[in-house]
């Protein structure tokens, strides 16, 4: 089969093609695996942050990817959920304890780092951590819901926002889009401020129902009672901890932070950006459950994902563009008989 491999860890800038197309031979399925036959897979930051070394795999090379649509090619022995030919989704989490707090157990294996991923026609997976598509989404609409939406949904759950409270948004990629009209629709009465370098990112919510908009260090006409972060910078978090009201609480929802402005936070001000109560949360990968009730509510909502759709062997150039910030919606990549 065909798979994108990364070998080696390294900056994009040193090294700018980072994955290499290869052959390699179809897996086999454990006794409680399923084997999927790959049609699309999402394009994510986080594996920008395998390929640099922040999240380093364990072994290399590795098949990065884990955002993944496919068809059920073949069951172990033991599987009882799926069925041959079932439509299913893969998110970052490949495998746990499937308890509440399987996110941040010790037995957490993360997709396409710690084991194979998506960016190949084929892979397999543990039948608990594959989930069955709402049939109102395309295979390429489908693929950002596994990580960039349904981590979104954890981090909106973290914000402990009541309907009417300010919302805001800092960076308005795969998965702001998605928390922004996941808001819209559970939160009607919310207002919902997006914050966003690039003047596109801004239009693009103000298209999606932002009631207001403005870069990284704008003053929003209210303090917010609450912030996700979803940047790899450090400057939105001393922006988001000032702009916040007593009590508010910011919510980071990135795997890793980049170092290039890391030493911003030598600034930080505990009068101005933690005094009165505020709080910092961080979120830390991605239940089953919370996949399961994101895909649920996304297909009552009739919220759909903005894809740009790329070839296979494109994977690298998806890669460069979203590491440039050139972003509408989400980046998928289409591997076999998608639509």
């Amino acid at each position: 089969m065909k798979a994108m491999l990364l070998t080696r860890i390294a900056s994009l800038q040193d090294n700018p093609e980072p994955l290499t197309l290869k052959d390699i031979p179809v897996p086999e399925p454990a006794h409680d695996e399923i084997l999927i036959r790959v049609s699309a897979c999402g394009v994510c930051h986080t594996e920008l942050d395998e390929i640099e070394g922040r999240t380093p795999p364990p072994v290399l090379p590795v098949v990065p990817g884990h955002e993944v649509i496919g068809r059920v090619a073949e069951t172990g022995d033991r599987v009882t959920r799926h069925d041959i030919g079932d439509r299913v989704g893969v998110g970052w989490i490949f495998k746990s304890t499937g308890d509440d707090n399987e996110n941040i157990s010790d037995e957490f294996v993360a997709t396409g780092r710690d084991a194979n991923g998506g960016y190949a026609e084929y892979m397999t997976v543990h039948e608990r951590y594959a989930y069955r598509i709402p049939d109102c989404f395309s295979d390429y609409e489908a693929a950002p819901l596994l990580c960039a939406g349904s981590v979104g949904y954890r981090a909106l759950k973290l914000t402990n926002i009541r309907n009417g409270d300010i919302l805001g948004l800092t960076g308005f990629g795969g998965s702001g889009h998605l928390v922004l009209q996941l808001a819209r629709y559970l939160y009607p009465e919310t207002p919902v401020y997006v914050f966003a370098r690039s003047p596109e990112e801004r239009k693009f919510a103000i298209e999606l129902g932002a009631t207001w908009t403005g870069d990284t260090g704008d003053k929003p006409p209210e303090h917010p009672h609450a912030i996700i972060d979803t940047t790899p910078a450090w400057r939105p978090v001393l922006a988001a901890l000032k702009c916040l009201r007593p009590g508010g609480r910011l919510v980071i929802n990135a795997i890793r932070k980049e170092d290039g402005d890391k030493s911003m936070m030598a600034d930080i001000d505990y009068a101005e950006h933690l005094w009165q109560e505020k709080e910092l949360k961080t979120v830390a990968n991605v239940t089953s459950h919370d996949i399961k009730a994101f895909l649920e509510v996304t297909a009552a909502a009739g919220i759909r994902p903005e894809v740009q759709v790329y070839r296979l062997d494109e994977a690298n150039k998806a890669l460069h563009e979203l590491r440039a910030g050139h972003v509408r919606g989400a980046k998928v990549l289409a591997i076999g008989g998608g639509d």
